[in-house]
């Protein structure tokens, strides 16, 4: 039983062997889509990260309204005292009414340069390692894509040429280094399973006191689904209550430590997914939790979870 970092996977050990300009890096990873019935598992680590590997789709799923019981971001952050980019870090486009965006993903870029994959997933700890070893793999596609202007929306801000869509959210640009999600062209820009797992993972880290990293804290980063407005309805019944973990987040109160190896995801319903993970108590009883979480625009978060 591992406390809240297992051992690393083989594909992360794969992908952390990456150098500077390594020939043969795969096409950018797409958001994986799957049936409610399919079950997902897997695991991405790097530094003793437990995470998640692709996994194949079976039929596609037809887009469908996301329910708005995601997460409310945080309120900005003052601004970053972080020192400015290397002078000779990549350019990154200008956004339009976002004027921080390019110097926060600029930060990033620099060390997209320089650094392995084992160091950009430790860097990019609100990714899942995994997605960050795929979508990083083809450092001066993103590059190109990164040096045109930039657009906004209330939520994200969004580069893109002919190669790659370069995404990043309005929260992460806040912090002053942003670490953006890549796409190729006609994948579908979004979250996945993977997502979902890793939402968990960082939750139940915290939980039991070895978060991902300091920073990643209740109120810098949310991961609970808000209390309000009542929006949950997992089954589509129609009936929309405050999401149950939001009024009562001490439900796992006395885990000491979790199984990241075993993480396993299945489809529940448009918008939502379910996340199955063995959690020990000090007591020493090992037992299996299921959470359920929400889709919204900025991600996953934590609605609900079995005793």
């Amino acid at each position: 039983m591992e406390r809240a970092r297992p051992h690393e996977s083989a594909r992360d050990r794969r992908a952390s062997s990456r150098g500077r300009g390594a020939p043969g890096a795969r096409a950018l990873a797409a958001g994986v889509a799957v049936t409610a019935a399919v079950l997902l598992a897997g695991c991405d680590s790097v530094s003793g990260i437990p995470g998640d590997e692709p996994v194949a789709a079976a039929e596609p799923v037809v887009t469908e309204p996301v329910p708005s019981s995601a997460t409310t971001a945080p309120a900005p952050p003052p601004t970053s005292t972080l020192p400015p980019p290397p002078a000779d870090a990549p350019e990154v486009g200008a956004v339009p009414g976002v004027p921080e965006a390019a110097t926060a993903v600029r930060r990033w870029a620099a060390d997209l340069e320089t650094d392995t994959i084992a160091e950009l997933q430790d860097k990019c700890w609100t990714l899942p390692p995994g997605t960050v070893a795929d979508m990083y793999a083809q450092p001066q596609t993103i590059l190109a894509a990164l040096a045109r202007p930039g657009t906004a929306t209330a939520d994200t801000v969004t580069w893109k040429s002919a190669a790659a869509t370069v995404t990043v959210e309005r929260a992460a640009i806040a912090t002053g280094y942003a670490c953006p999600r890549v796409y190729g062209p006609g994948e579908t820009i979004g979250y996945d399973d993977a997502d979902a797992r890793h939402t968990v993972r960082r939750y139940l880290s915290r939980l039991v006191g070895e978060p991902l990293d300091p920073a990643d804290t209740e109120d810098a980063h949310p991961l609970l689904c808000a209390a309000s407005p009542a929006t949950w309805d997992p089954t589509g019944s129609g009936r929309k209550v405050p999401a149950p973990l939001a009024a009562n987040p001490g439900k796992l109160t006395g885990v000491t430590a979790f199984d990241g190896d075993e993480l396993t995801s299945q489809w529940l319903s448009a918008g939502y997914i379910t996340v199955d993970v063995p959690v020990t108590t000090a007591a020493g009883t090992t037992t299996t939790r299921t959470f359920t979480l929400a889709e919204g625009e900025e991600g996953y978060c934590l609605g609900d979870v079995t005793r």
